[in-house]
């Protein structure tokens, strides 16, 4: 066979193929362009879910009559100024999309310039390009694409149905909104109007628009800058999490990404605080320098590739637990929504209510007061054997100038909960989950000193040389975690001490997981994390049990203790420890307002 030159539209149609996968992506490209432009309002009608039609309106900078001609040429572009593939200011740069998506549809583009007199239309049929018409239109662009891939119908089986292909769009749309808060955006679907974001003057107000009123209420405000790196944005509290990422929003330079090393830092940052299945909500906005990170490594342009990966890790992981750090005892607020929406008015009919009147008013003990004495001591071991004996006595506690957070312990429900007045209305304490927390903080506190045990006989461990590469350079990183390791020749690893937590371990497997997540996420995450795993099972073990009877002075210490310990609001496994009813909502559900 003689090597020969592939005709020009058929190199457009394997381009269409790497970037237009579905029609959300033709729309990416398109809104990127848009956005490129300078854009302040963009307009997305889809019918279909973007396979019959998707147009696109915009106010941006325009296109003259040549620039239209070459924009539809492949490998043509406005966005690299420089020609320099590492200084990448913009959405788009590749020059692909127009011609891509004209290779595999009906394409019809009309574009004013601001001061031009007139409008120009061009149109592409399967690659076919007509010569630009005079046309009538305002400042900005518009853009039609009529049956995607009619020209390659075999991507047509590859289709979902039109609500799949417009839950796509849906979530790009929303993340580019994110982005560029202060830019209108609004999409239509056959007619019917999807979403209308208005142009917002801070990133808040436009992830309320995206994200919802819930997380907004729940959601603790992050910045940090480390040299040329700054890192915005907005992160929920452990207790509001979902079961998979879906709203975990990324961003680098502004650009929407999904990539394996961010998701793995904001693993690392919360896994004190969630369970392995439940994933925290938030969006996260990290500048860095163009030429500090490569954007070219995917033809969607979706992932990206650092320089100094450790950096931009090490940078998340301390922002997010300084902001969750912050955030102390504080629990989601939907926590209480939802204690309050699954209490209901007892449908007590009033003829049985007064028929045992009489009867209640003379079988009623004597009124008790709420404060009882307990004799096992504050959070002490308890046997099961063990009694406790209580004994009422009458007492007046001295009501202090102000009411802690957590207001004064009143009363235990099923020896379980533990009711205390606020201020402002009324607490109630799970109080095995709270003391799993403070137990949890405190074995974490001691773990700087990390008691290593001797092996008796050191293990020899054999590896592959890129696993053994990887292993290499963290040996100090592993030293301070309890794991004494050192080179063993040249294909093996010796291990000498392990970390006395963790007891008897499979050490070939522990590396082989550690090496394997510094190539993914380019943390040792392995080891910590089974650290945690232990630290964990210890403080569950040694809580204060649900069934323990406690006295009013152990269950106020016990709320000092949460007002004094970060991240006392949720328990390990991202439970809330208490919920909050206000005065103002008990009201409501007794008809008081």
């Amino acid at each position: 066979m003689k090597i020969r030159k592939l005709e020009p539209h058929l190199v457009n149609q394997i381009a269409a193929g790497e970037v237009i996968e579905r029609p959300a992506s033709a729309v990416k490209e398109l809104v990127e362009n848009a956005l490129d432009a300078g854009s302040t309002s963009i307009t997305i009608h889809l019918r279909d879910g973007g396979r019959s039609l998707i147009a696109i309106t915009d106010n941006g900078s325009g296109m003259s009559q040549d620039d239209l001609e070459l924009a539809v040429e492949r490998h043509a572009t406005s966005k690299l100024p420089s020609n320099d593939l590492f200084n990448i200011q913009t959405l788009g740069f590749r020059g692909e999309a127009l011609p891509s998506i004209g290779s595999v549809s009906r394409v019809q583009i009309t574009s004013r310039l601001k001061e031009a007199t007139e409008a120009w239309c061009l149109k592409l049929e399967g690659g076919d390009k007509k010569p630009p018409i005079p046309a009538s239109h305002p400042q900005g662009t518009h853009i039609e694409v009529k049956d995607l891939f009619y020209a390659t119908p075999a991507r047509l089986k590859f289709l979902k149905s039109p609500s799949t292909e417009l839950s796509h769009a849906v979530e790009l749309l929303n993340r580019l909104a994110m982005s560029h808060f202060s830019v209108a955006f609004k999409l239509l679907a056959d007619q019917r109007v999807v979403f209308d974001y208005s142009a917002c003057d801070a990133l808040q107000d436009r992830l309320t628009q995206v994200m919802g009123v819930e997380f907004s209420q729940n959601a603790l405000p992050l910045e940090m800058a480390r040299g040329d790196i700054y890192l915005n944005g907005f992160i929920s509290l452990p207790t509001l999490s979902r079961a998979n990422a879906a709203h975990q929003y990324l961003f680098v330079n502004g650009r929407p990404v999904k990539d394996k090393l961010l998701h793995g830092a904001i693993r690392a940052a919360y896994q004190d605080f969630l369970a392995s299945d439940r994933y925290p909500m938030l969006a996260l906005f990290l500048k860095v320098p163009p030429e500090e990170v490569d954007v070219n490594v995917h033809p969607a342009k979706t992932e990206v590739r650092f320089r100094d990966s450790g950096l931009i890790r090490g940078t998340i992981v301390s922002a997010l637990k300084q902001t969750l750090a912050g955030a102390s005892h504080k629990t989601a607020t939907t926590v209480s929504f939802q204690a309050l929406r699954s209490l209901r008015p007892a449908s007590i009919q009033q003829p049985s209510l007064s028929r045992y009147a009489s009867r209640l008013e003379e079988s009623a003990p004597p009124p008790l007061s709420h404060d009882y004495v307990g004799l096992p001591r504050p959070f002490g071991p308890c046997n099961d054997g063990e009694a406790h004996h209580y004994e009422h006595r009458e007492t007046i506690q001295e009501t202090p100038l102000e009411t802690p957070l957590l207001g004064f312990a009143k009363a235990q429900l099923h020896e379980t909960y533990i009711l205390s007045q606020t201020q402002e209305g009324l607490v109630i304490v799970d109080q095995h989950a709270a003391h799993e927390r403070l137990v949890y903080e405190r074995l974490k506190a001691e773990m700087g000193h990390v008691k290593r045990q001797p092996l008796l006989i050191p293990e020899v461990i054999e590896l592959s040389e890129n696993d053994l590469v990887c292993l290499k350079e963290i040996l100090q990183d592993l030293l301070a975690l309890g794991l004494v390791v050192e080179p063993f020749g040249e294909k093996a690893l010796l291990v000498r001490e392990t970390p006395h937590l963790l007891g008897e371990l499979d050490l070939k497997g522990l590396l082989q997981d550690i090496a394997d997540e510094l190539k993914e996420l380019g943390g040792p995450l392995g080891l910590k994390e089974r650290l945690a795993e232990v630290l964990a099972t210890c403080a569950c073990h040694h809580s204060v049990r649900a069934g323990r009877r406690l006295s009013i002075e152990e269950m106020n210490a016990l709320l000092r203790q949460m007002e004094k310990t970060p991240h006392s609001g949720q328990c390990n496994h991202g439970r809330p420890t208490y919920v909050e009813l206000k005065k103002i909502d008990m009201e409501k559900l007794f008809g008081r307002r």
